[in-house]
């Protein structure tokens, strides 16, 4: 039958006791914590933070060694601190931030590719000082889903372009935004004041109408004035 030829890291991961495989246990000897899920856009950089704890006392000038293993729980290794080393298909794009003394830290990868969507696992070495090596590594790895980042670009800016340069405009150039406003005040003025002027030409010459009518009135006679003052006078016409 055939046997999988194991490197000694992932051989050591086998005859592990099954505490070593998740590290959740009552004990909470050890454990080590990252996310579900995350997504990042192709082109980008995605940070894989991960927590991790443990009992035990380390060894002098011991070092805490990260890995990071890709598809399945045994799967290849992609990163080691340890080396350091990279898998081919990562070089130079997978970069750790752990502080020293610190529990909690990320890996990092760049210039993401539509291959990098896959599963990862961290795994944490330490040197104890009593009980040498101890291996652990997360049950449930990160499942990263890779966006396509000529979606995101293109959609972004012809959503917001429009705001940004309205924004632009308004605050860069003061007197090109607020000259339409000016320009239909004043025609607004100009058509207020032009009404009225026409109302008050019509109301003068309404009453000049009415003055003139009233003159043209009485300076005609009354029908019964009028015969009377031509029974009296001859000379009325």
């Amino acid at each position: 039958s055939w046997l999988p030829v194991l490197l000694p890291e992932e051989l050591e991961l086998v005859l592990l006791p099954p505490l070593h495989l998740g590290g959740q246990t009552a004990s909470r000897r050890y454990s080590i914590d990252q996310p579900k899920h995350l997504s990042a856009p192709m082109g980008g950089s995605v940070h894989i933070n991960f927590s991790f704890y443990y009992c035990w006392e380390l060894a002098k000038n011991s070092r805490v060694s990260v890995a990071l293993r890709r598809t399945q729980f045994h799967g290849e290794f992609i990163y080691n601190s340890t080396w350091p080393s990279f898998h081919k298909d990562y070089k130079n794009r997978i970069s750790l931030n752990l502080p020293k003394g610190q529990k909690s830290g990320s890996l990092q990868i760049s210039n993401l590719r539509k291959e990098d969507e896959n599963i990862y696992f961290c795994r944490v070495q330490v040197e104890t000082r009593e009980d040498g090596k101890k291996v652990w590594q997360a049950r449930q790895g990160t499942k990263l889903t890779i966006t396509h980042a000529a979606m995101m670009t293109t959609e972004g800016p012809t959503s917001t372009a429009p705001t940004t340069t309205g924004l632009g405009v308004s605050e860069g150039n003061g007197s090109s935004a607020s000259s339409p406003l000016s320009v239909g005040a004043a025609v607004g003025v100009a058509l207020a004041g032009a009404v009225l002027i026409i109302a008050i030409l019509g109301l003068i010459l309404y009453h000049r109408w009415r003055r003139s009518k009233g003159k043209w009135f009485w300076a005609t006679p009354p029908a019964e004035h009028h015969s009377a003052l031509k029974n009296a006078d001859p000379c009325w016409a």
